[in-house]
């Protein structure tokens, strides 16, 4: 079942998917939550972290896994998603941090990397709640357009335009990441509650392809359609060519 939820303006958007986040923490305080990177969450990390300082949110039984990490960035590294997790959300609330997953971008062998990641998220029970930005191309994590929906863990060779993308993070054009360790399709799938949040116009064409397009691995975010619980929390502006 698809819900959206029609915001004003990125602040509205921001609003309304903390309040269900918040709701799936109170309801459930030992959820495990499936966390994602980018510009788009950070407004409602920033409504999560005022929340538990006020004492209205406990983290203190969560455990979250993330979706994806780049190869070859350590957690230290600012451009690495663990430092963005660690500055972002879990430095400011009561979250442990030994109950915090990110895939390990350090780890070499690629086989092992995406097992030992596949085997964390086996351990803890599955993901309840799956939050997820959408990328212009219709990608969800590092799931790129492509001729099949990837099932589990694995390493995604990333596309030149996500790569030119990148370069403004980085010093120099040769130390943006090229490859990157991001949950599958599959998994993402069987997350319990699916929570998308989308902003802005230049996403507006592919949010439209993911919710009214047909279901096409060419539009990893169609798969979405699929899935029994799925929130849309998004403003005018990237709901201007949905239409139903």
């Amino acid at each position: 079942m698809l819900t959206i939820y029609r915001a004003k303006d990125y602040k509205d958007m921001s609003r309304q998917a903390a309040n269900l986040i918040s709701a799936q923490i109170i309801m459930k305080p030992d959820s495990v939550l499936g966390l994602a990177t980018g510009s788009t969450p950070i407004g409602l990390y920033e409504r999560l972290v005022k929340r538990c300082k006020k004492g209205d949110l406990d983290f203190s039984r969560i455990t979250s896994v993330n979706l994806d990490e780049y190869k070859g960035l350590s957690p230290n590294n600012e451009q690495s998603y663990r430092y963005f997790m660690n500055d972002n959300l879990f430095d400011h609330v009561n979250i442990q941090k030994a109950r915090t997953f990110v895939p390990d971008g350090t780890e070499e062998n690629e086989e092992k990397a995406c097992k030992d990641y596949d085997e964390i998220i086996a351990q803890v029970g599955g993901i309840d709640l799956q939050l997820l930005g959408l990328g212009r191309n219709g990608h969800i994590g590092f799931n790129e357009p492509s001729d099949s929906f990837p099932k589990g863990t694995h390493c995604v060779s990333l596309t030149q335009s996500t790569i030119e993308a990148n370069q403004r993070f980085f010093e120099k054009a040769t130390d943006v990441p090229t490859k990157a360790y991001t949950m599958g399709i599959g998994t993402i799938m069987q997350a319990r509650k699916i929570v998308l949040v989308a902003s802005g116009t230049d996403k507006a064409e592919a949010l439209a392809a993911a919710l009214c397009g047909p279901i096409t691995p060419q539009v990893p975010a169609s798969i979405l359609q699929l899935h029994p619980d799925v929130h849309v929390f998004a403003d005018e502006d990237a709901l201007k060519d949905v239409k139903f």
